[in-house]
C-alpha cells in the first residue's frame, strides 16, 4: 500500500510540475518579450532559464515532501498524499507569483527609463 501511495504521489507531482512548466513557458514567452522589447533571444533564454529553475526547485521540493511517517491505514495514506500534493501546489503558486512580481518590476523599471520627459520648447509645433 505504501508503494502505491509513493507511486501515485510521484506520478501526480511530476505530471503537475511538467504541465505547469509547459504552461508557464508558453504563456511566459509573450510576457517576457514585452519585458525585453526587441531582444527576442534574451526573452527566450530567460524563459528557458526560469522554467529550468522552476522544474529543478519543484522536483527537489516534491522529493523532500516524500519523507514522512508510515501511514497506518488507507485513510491515513490518502491524507498524507493530499497533504503532500497540497503543499506542492501552494509552493508552485507562490513561486509563480514571485516570478510574476519580479518580472513586473523589471518591466516597470524599463518603462520608466523609456518615459524620459521632453523639454516643452522641444515639443513639435511650438515654434
Amino acid at each position: 500500500m505504501l508503494l502505491i501511495v509513493y507511486l501515485t504521489y510521484g506520478v501526480t507531482a511530476v505530471g503537475l510540475i511538467t504541465w505547469l512548466a509547459r504552461t508557464l513557458y508558453a504563456n511566459g514567452a509573450l510576457f517576457l518579450e514585452e519585458v525585453f522589447p526587441a531582444r527576442e533571444q534574451l526573452a527566450g533564454a530567460v524563459n528557458r532559464l526560469l522554467v529550468t529553475g522552476f522544474v529543478m526547485l519543484n522536483l527537489g521540493w516534491a522529493a523532500l515532501l516524500l519523507r514522512a511517517g508510515r501511514p497506518v491505514d488507507a485513510a491515513a495514506a490518502v491524507e498524507a498524499l493530499a497533504l503532500r500534493l497540497g503543499l506542492l501546489l501552494i509552493t508552485l503558486a507562490v513561486l509563480h507569483f514571485v516570478n510574476l512580481a519580479v518580472l513586473a518590476a523589471v518591466r516597470t523599471m524599463q518603462r520608466r527609463r523609456q518615459d524620459v520627459p521632453v523639454r516643452p520648447d522641444l515639443w513639435a509645433g511650438t515654434a
